[in-house]
């Protein structure tokens, strides 16, 4: 398998997004979100958009094996989206969801390091080719990056299967959020290197 690690220009957005929409299909957090196929199928590439998008002008998003594995990171000082954020999900979630929504998305913003950091919004692999290491691959191309900078990296984990993989590359649990009846969200911190 080819393993070349390139940045994703802004013409190939929807290649990235189509990635990721395919690796969070059973994503605890995301499905509780988006319970019907059709619903997540239409939506979630708009929150992913919406949160995060923004690292395609900032050359924050990474692929890896023609578009099998992504990464979208921001650098220190871009702010993810959460405007945006909000104002997708209040007008497509459920109004009983959107009210732990906001409060998930309050104790995230509360949590955040407060000094320049990187910030992992997505990172996903494809479904059909999950398991054979690109993933790790992936990260650690990234964190060269990331290292070079000797800043932190910060992340909130969707899905608690995933805190030993970030652990096996360097990050810590830093906290746990949740508000209501949705899944968990793990923070998770690496120190600069």
């Amino acid at each position: 398998m080819d393993y070349e690690f390139t940045s994703v220009s802004e013409a190939e957005r929807e290649h990235a997004i189509g990635t990721l929409v395919l690796a969070f299909s059973s994503d605890p957090f995301v499905r509780w979100v988006y319970p019907e196929a059709s619903d997540y199928l239409t939506r979630f590439p708009e929150a992913l958009q919406a949160f995060g998008g923004i690292a395609f002008g900032h050359g924050g998003v990474f692929q890896l094996s023609e578009f099998a594995a992504v990464a979208l990171w921001l650098p220190p000082g871009v702010d993810p989206g959460g405007d945006d954020t909000v104002a997708l999900f209040k007008a497509n979630v459920d109004p009983r969801k959107f009210i732990d929504l906001l409060g998930v998305f309050g104790q995230m913003e509360e949590a955040h390091p407060t000094t320049p950091h990187w910030y992992l919004p997505w990172f996903g692999v494809d479904c059909v080719v999950q398991g054979q290491g690109l993933g790790s691959r992936l990260m650690t191309r990234c964190l060269e990056i990331v290292d070079r900078e000797h800043l932190p990296a910060y992340l909130d984990s969707t899905n608690p299967r995933n805190v030993s993989f970030y652990e096996r590359h360097g990050f810590e649990v830093t906290g746990q959020r949740q508000a209501g009846g949705c899944p968990p969200i793990i923070s998770m911190l690496r120190e600069p290197r």
